[in-house]
């Protein structure tokens, strides 16, 4: 692989695609952005991206004849897609580079298609939120070419690791961190709004400090609840490869498929409007609050 990879092509101009292109275009040539979105300009997302400076590909074809390096930045339910679409225009040499949150088993079906048109497949496990980070983010990385990729890409100022010459390694650190993280979010919502219904949450908080005093419960249920309603839809999708990753290890899927159920529930709430009166920085209350008037109208829970 040879390096420096002089063009950026980034798929995927979403909440992570927008921080990867800033973070990155100054050291690049060239920067381009392909996203489904860009067409109609849904969401003014072709028009932020060429007021960005990141030049605006009409195709995943164009992206791939413009790039040396390509990052796919998409929702977890589209990484393969992705994928399959941009294998016919990949070339030797290139480098795909995989930032999203899927299965092992996924990724390796990735992989194959990529590498099958002489290109580098490498694997990222993001391993926490992407925007208090940037483009410093900690990642683990995964393929032939990730102890190749890694320095260089810390040089440029990010923060990767290689853990595998594998393909599945990377993202079996990623999902079995995930069904932790977002586990204890699903967990924290369905917990706290059911105190809150019940108005014995100044007994049920105390509790968990007094049990992990290192953690302000009120605090980190606010931030929860903030993430989950902005995300749960790419939250769900996440748990749902989980699922599969649990699966593919030959196990029931069993809290996974119930962490994904909720998170889908939660997303579905905010896209009806339910949060729409909850300010940007609410204490965990509103947004449990705003739940519970659900209840009163009648609305199921997950």
């Amino acid at each position: 692989m040879p390096l420096p990879l002089k063009r950026l092509g980034v798929v995927g101009y979403g909440e992570v695609g927008r921080i990867f292109t800033a973070g990155l275009k100054d050291h690049f040539d060239r920067v381009s952005s392909w996203d489904v979105k860009f067409p109609a300009d849904v969401g003014g997302s072709r028009t932020a991206a060429g007021a960005a400076g990141v030049q605006v590909a009409l195709g995943m074809q164009e992206l791939c004849a413009q790039s040396d390096l390509v990052i796919s930045a998409v929702t977890a339910a589209n990484t393969l897609a992705v994928a399959q679409a941009a294998a016919p225009y990949l070339r030797a040499g290139m480098v795909f580079l995989d930032l999203n949150s899927a299965s092992p088993g996924t990724k390796q079906q990735a992989a194959q298609l990529v590498e099958a048109a002489g290109a580098h497949y490498v694997e990222a496990g993001v391993m926490t939120s992407v925007p208090p980070y940037g483009i410093k983010v900690p990642m683990v990385l995964g393929g032939t070419q990730a102890h190749t990729l890694a320095p260089w890409l810390n040089g440029m100022g990010m923060d990767v690791k290689p853990v595998a010459a594998e393909i599945g390694v990377a993202s079996a650190i990623k999902m079995c961190r995930s069904v932790m993280i977002k586990g204890l979010e699903a967990l924290v919502i369905e917990s706290y709004t059911t105190a809150r219904a019940y108005g014995v949450e100044d007994h049920v908080l105390p509790t968990l400090a007094e049990t992990f005093p290192s953690i302000d419960w009120a605090q980190t249920g606010a931030y929860f609840f903030s993430r989950v309603v902005q995300h749960g839809q790419r939250r769900a999708e996440e748990m749902r490869e989980c699922a599969a990753s649990v699966q593919e290890a030959g196990f029931a899927p069993t809290m996974g498929a119930a962490i994904a159920a909720k998170h889908q529930w939660v997303a579905d709430q905010a896209q009806a409007g339910v949060f729409s009166a909850v300010a940007k920085g609410a204490p965990w209350q509103d947004y449990a609050d705003a739940l519970l008037r659900t209840r009163a109208n009648g609305s199921p829970d997950a």
